[in-house]
């Protein structure tokens, strides 16, 4: 899905130099997640100025999501959901008449804590980073529940109009993944509704987020009762428009 080389630099988040403050780049149907890559076309006047800037600086862009009743304020400040993902651009293509494609590479979930005014038309907000845990009493089992995930995930799999295989995507989880980053991979390429994609993203136990996952897909681990199952939706992801 890229379209320029990155270097290994780009794929980094150095929580060191993060100052706890992000640009805000907030849409209505689109969760992100860490360990992923998504395509964004940034074409609003306010969203090229955020992308300019982040360009000129660390690069980081933190996708954060619109409450419900957005529609009625979309050019101001509608309302923001708490979940965020603190992503980095690791290529751009400027097109001619100033709107740009980007590859956004998910780096970090985070908490926004509250709005920071700056002057600018774009929005910024102080962010709480949250880290991820593997509880010690699931240690025992938690090999059998990443091997479950895997290979449900990969039964539910959508594929892309046309394809008779998901390809790549069969071909990155064979590399045996860390549980984190599938059950980051399953929360985005799922066809999950969009509250149960913000309740993944928030939720920082890895094994509990594996747990709903498979709840979700209707198979309960260790008998836990099933969860809603899954809307509509598709994979690879297409790009997401401002």
């Amino acid at each position: 899905m890229s379209m320029l080389p990155w270097n290994a630099d780009d794929l980094t988040f150095d929580e060191t130099r993060f100052k706890g403050v992000a640009r805000l780049f907030p849409l209505p149907d689109l969760v992100m997640f860490p360990h992923v890559m998504q395509p964004l076309h940034i074409f609003e006047p306010r969203y090229r100025e955020m992308l300019n800037d982040a360009l000129d600086s660390d690069g980081l862009i933190a996708m954060s999501i619109l409450a419900p009743g957005w529609e009625a304020n979309y050019e101001g400040k509608p309302r923001l959901l708490p979940q965020v993902c603190v992503g980095k651009v690791v290529t751009h293509q400027r097109l001619e008449d100033g709107r740009y494609n980007i590859m956004l590479l998910g780096m970090r979930r985070a908490r926004l804590v509250s709005e920071v005014a700056n002057g600018r038309s774009f929005r910024t907000a102080e962010l709480e980073l949250l880290d991820e845990t593997y509880p010690g009493e699931g240690e025992a089992d938690r090999a059998e529940l990443q091997a479950v995930l895997c290979r449900e995930f990969q039964q539910a799999l959508p594929l892309p109009p046309g394809a008779k295989s998901p390809g790549p995507v069969q071909d990155l989880l064979a590399a045996e993944l860390p549980l984190a980053v599938l059950t980051d991979l399953a929360s985005f390429a799922l066809p999950l509704d969009a509250g149960l994609k913000c309740r993944l993203l928030a939720e920082c136990n890895v094994d509990r987020r594996a747990e709903l996952l498979l709840e979700t897909l209707g198979k309960p681990w260790k008998g836990i009762p099933a969860a809603p199952a899954p809307a509509a939706a598709g994979f690879p992801p297409r790009f997401s428009q401002n």
